[in-house]
């Protein structure tokens, strides 16, 4: 019996495949398509993050009144509200690094790099390079360029010599290390007479088109003067730029700057 019994259930098995097979036949073909397609394509891409906007140009300092705000021997805690006062304002500076401040506040350093300010040398003691030897102006260099490195990501090609002391030995050490000598044409004196409206005044009072402002960041009563400073001379239609947009873009290593003389009105009549 067990034969004809096994005949029937295979009978059976191949009447119900075959009933199977006919019923799928009849699924919708839209159904069938998009069950096909979905078992066969890729699964779809992540968008890509939308591109950041292109920043603008930077002016062109022969025709438009530039000028350029520089601070020395930051950063410091006061360097956090200066920060906050330039970002309001839409204004890039030039910051001149001690290395030893570096070293005690990097945060502060890759604020200002990511904020777009220009980041340069000073030293990394606040040394006399004019007179020092070629073995500790090539220590303070580098020491401080290491260290700003470290906190930023990026190595600068400026020096500000501190006092304004340089010698011919310094520019051919920087011409070899690829780096500028940036000095400055409007000193208001923060650094001796810790007066806010002081300080406002001397600069606001002695600026011209095409100048480096000195300042320095590390008094908060130079912090405080900033912002009358800055919109006082907006107001007379000057632009803030950073020491390199001064001049055009990047410097010549080894060279001395301290203003813009291009021969042209520079925004004057």
């Amino acid at each position: 019996m067990d034969g004809p019994k096994r005949v029937r259930r295979g009978a059976a098995g191949v009447l119900a495949a075959a009933i199977c097979g006919g019923l799928s036949t009849l699924a919708p073909v839209d159904e069938r398509v998009r069950l096909t397609a979905a078992r066969s394509e890729p699964p779809a891409p992540e968008p890509k993050p939308p591109r950041p906007e292109p920043k603008p140009p930077p002016p062109d300092c022969t025709r438009v009144k530039c000028l350029a705000l520089t601070f020395d021997d930051g950063p410091a805690e006061s360097t956090g509200q200066l920060l906050d006062i330039l970002a309001s304002r839409n204004v890039r500076a030039t910051f001149f690094l001690i290395g030893e401040n570096v070293a005690k506040h990097p945060a502060l350093v890759r604020r200002e790099h990511e904020a777009g300010h220009e980041i340069a040398d000073h030293s990394y003691t606040h040394a006399d390079l004019g007179r020092a030897s070629r073995k500790k102006i090539i220590s303070e260099l580098t020491r401080t360029q290491e260290a700003i490195r470290r906190a930023s990501g990026v190595t600068p090609d400026m020096l500000r010599p501190p006092y304004g002391s340089t010698s011919e030995r310094l520019a051919g050490i920087t011409r070899r290390m690829g780096m500028s000598q940036v000095l400055w044409t409007v000193d208001p004196l923060d650094w001796r007479h810790r007066d806010t409206e002081g300080i406002e005044r001397r600069v606001l009072n002695s600026v011209k088109p095409g100048q480096i402002v000195l300042l320095h960041d590390i008094h908060p009563t130079t912090v405080r003067a900033v912002p009358k400073i800055i919109d006082r001379l907006a107001a007379k239609g000057y632009v803030f730029v950073t020491v390199s947009e001064l001049f055009g873009g990047k410097l010549t290593p080894g060279k001395e700057y301290t203003q813009l003389n291009s021969g042209e009105g520079q925004g004057l009549p």
